[in-house]
């Protein structure tokens, strides 16, 4: 067997496929260029057949990108076979993926077709692709309810007629690990023929990764797999646990491995979460938010100490960034130095003592605690007051559809009145860059979210953002009932910080080390 699993990457299908997600041609080739640089080895673009939309986004990624293998999708109605080729005929490399269901309850409800004539119908199907291309894959749809010896003629009917992949599918979630490598490893044994087999896994019961994991023990050298585990109903396996299992876990696979450039995993999950609009949920293995966050004290000591106290995988590794330490009411005394050390403020002793009890009492009645929290509780505690040098005065702005966006901002720099016209892509975009014009301080804004404080029409809103200028990370925070204004107030502050850190001196890579504080 080769040491290598190919990732067969099928988010622009199956993913696709799930309720009220529906990418346009642009989006799907965005998604595409971003897994061909994933390093996936496969990316099935779609089902050329199901619509016009679906058959020019597979032509438009099959004329594009380059790299991975693009794959369209077919029943084995020869029109289909027809239509998945004219889609995908100017790939570098083209593969066609038929299939026919071999469960009994799939024949006999859905198809109403006899075993025989499934069995035909794989034969001509696959013959008919390879007039086209020599990469095949067939898939016996519903594997995992399928008769075994009924399948694996009808496995045996596609590698005579030309399959050079034979993908079996949990269609339905329904395997569970020790069964579905049992069935995978007798399927090895019992079809003769050069192929590679193939391991599709659903998540109905949870089971998609620990399946496709077995799958591998059992022989498979391709999974078939989603970013962020999208799909049917409650999902495909996730393509980002399947291959950080095995490149954490080698000695449990047999040391085999992907062509997966882990660096561009959180890249590609936040991509597929922006353009399809399902959310990542906050503990999600590997690209999740909190994936490698520490609020417990206990873990907080642990990771600032050595990493691999807590941490089983390098967060850089997957692009994940650094590790975070959280504040909150479970955090420790360590933790709590340290990020106040990170802000310019060395407490020992007694002061140390005042601020982390303090500290403890805020934490009991906040969920999630700011630097400007922590900044006027040490103010408090110690007598340390923050010198900022920009305040906002006023920002004003308008646009519209047919108007360009257009802020300006006045801002008071010590005693100084500073006022700056801009214009931007958006009035938030205008007011930002009319402040940077203010203070001379270029840089890239790399977070920001906007959410209500309290409910109705006239909700505060709370902007958290990041700025970073030289390697300097810093986040701002504002608050008002007018989002461009708490934008305005989040976006001075940051740089107010910035500035702050500059005065101190303190090496700008020492800034955003893990442990400090996100804009949160």
């Amino acid at each position: 067997m080769a040491d290598q699993v190919i990732i067969f990457d099928t988010t622009l299908r199956d993913g696709e496929q799930s309720p009220g997600i529906s990418l346009d041609a642009g989006e799907k080739l965005e998604i595409a260029e971003q897994l061909a640089r994933l390093g996936v080895d496969v990316i099935e673009a779609g089902f050329p057949i199901a619509s016009q939309g679906d058959f020019e986004a597979v032509q438009a990624i099959a004329r594009s990108v380059r790299g991975p293998v693009v794959c369209g999708l077919s029943r084995t109605a020869r029109k289909d076979i027809d239509r998945c080729w004219e889609a995908i005929a100017d790939a570098g490399r083209a593969r066609i993926h038929t299939f026919i269901a071999t469960s009994e309850i799939h024949m006999r409800n859905k198809l109403r077709m006899t075993p025989e004539q499934v069995k035909v119908e794989a034969g001509e199907a696959v013959a008919h692709a390879r007039r086209y291309t020599d990469d095949v894959e067939f898939s016996p749809e519903d594997a995992s309810r399928s008769d075994f010896d009924f399948m694996c003629e009808v496995l045996q009917i596609a590698v005579d007629h030309g399959a050079t992949t034979l993908n079996i599918p949990d269609t339905v979630g329904f395997a569970i690990p020790e069964e579905w490598g049992r069935r995978i490893a007798a399927i090895r044994e019992r079809v003769r023929g050069d192929y590679v087999i193939s391991s599709h896994c659903h998540n109905d019961l949870g089971l998609a990764v620990a399946n496709s994991l077995t799958a591998v023990n059992a022989g498979a050298r391709q999974v078939e797999c989603t970013v962020n585990g999208i799909g049917e109903r409650a999902g495909n396996a996730a393509m980002e646990e399947i291959v950080m299992a095995l490149r954490t876990r080698p000695e449990m696979f047999g040391g085999v491995d992907t062509a997966i450039r882990t660096e561009e995993l959180a890249r590609s999950s936040r991509l597929v979460s922006r353009l399809t609009g399902y959310a990542v949920q906050y503990n999600k293995a590997v690209v999740g938010r909190n994936a490698f966050a520490h609020e417990s004290g206990i873990h907080q000591d642990g990771v600032l100490k050595e990493r691999t106290t807590y941490e089983i995988m390098d967060p850089a590794v997957v692009g994940a960034g650094d590790s975070q330490i959280v504040l909150g009411k479970h955090s420790g005394r360590h933790a709590f130095a340290d990020t106040l050390h990170k802000m310019g403020y060395d407490l020992h002793g007694d002061a140390l003592n005042q601020a982390f009890a303090r500290f403890k009492e805020l934490a009991d009645r906040k969920v999630q605690l700011t630097e400007e929290d922590l900044e006027a509780l040490v103010a408090e505690e110690v007598g340390d007051t923050v010198r900022y040098r920009y305040q906002l005065v006023s920002v004003s702005c308008h646009g519209g559809t047919n108007d360009t966006p257009t802020a300006t901002v006045v801002l008071d720099h010590d005693g100084e009145k500073l006022e700056v016209t801009a214009h931007g892509d958006g009035m938030v975009e205008a007011a930002c860059t009319a402040i940077r014009q203010a203070t001379g301080v270029e840089g890239r804004l790399t977070d920001y979210s906007v959410t209500s404080v309290t409910g109705g029409v006239d909700a505060l809103a709370d902007v958290a953002l990041r700025f970073e200028v030289d390697g300097r990370a810093m986040p701002g925070r504002g608050l008002s009932t007018d989002v461009v204004e708490a934008s305005a107030r989040a976006f001075v502050n940051a740089i107010n910080r910035i500035q702050r850190v500059q005065d101190s001196g303190e090496d700008p890579r020492e800034v955003d080390r893990p442990g400090s504080l996100r804009g949160v």
